[in-house]
């Protein structure tokens, strides 16, 4: 059974499956909820990507990289794009805001559930969320 972190993980599986996609993973309850974002994965602000909820993933494929074999489901290449540790800021039903400490994504970002034509969409916005004016903790420390 994988070591449970101190810190709750992410990851992004770059996925070249039919398609090449992204797979944006975290860790909760125990499992990597995921969703599948058909672009790759916003670093800027202001840039709102679609991602689409698909099954959750056991802990400890946040380390696999390699290929899915050609007949399996997602066949194809899968490489690690960033990974991480998440702080999870607000999680309500259709609304995640955490914040993300990777080497490519770090800041603020949010996943907010699109209003369902039916109850079987699952289509979310996965963007930066904009930064505040508010001070950073390196912009007040005391210099010797």
């Amino acid at each position: 059974m994988p070591k449970k972190s101190k810190n709750p993980i992410f990851v992004v599986q770059k996925h070249k499956a039919t398609h090449l996609h992204y797979d944006f993973r975290l860790e909760k309850d125990g499992v990597l909820k995921s969703w599948a974002i058909p672009k790759e994965p916003p670093i800027e602000e202001g840039i709102k990507r679609l991602a689409v909820q698909v099954e959750d993933h056991p802990l400890g494929y946040e380390n696999f990289e390699g290929e899915i074999p050609e007949g399996l489901y997602g066949a194809g290449d899968v490489e690690i794009w960033d990974k991480g540790y998440y702080l999870p800021i607000r999680f309500q039903s259709g609304e995640l805001i955490f914040e993300l400490k990777g080497k490519k994504l770090r800041g603020t970002y949010c996943l907010i559930k699109i209003q369902p034509k039916n109850s079987q969409d699952k289509n979310w916005l996965f963007f930066r969320k904009k930064t505040t004016g508010r001070l950073s903790h390196k912009s007040w420390q005391v210099k010797e």
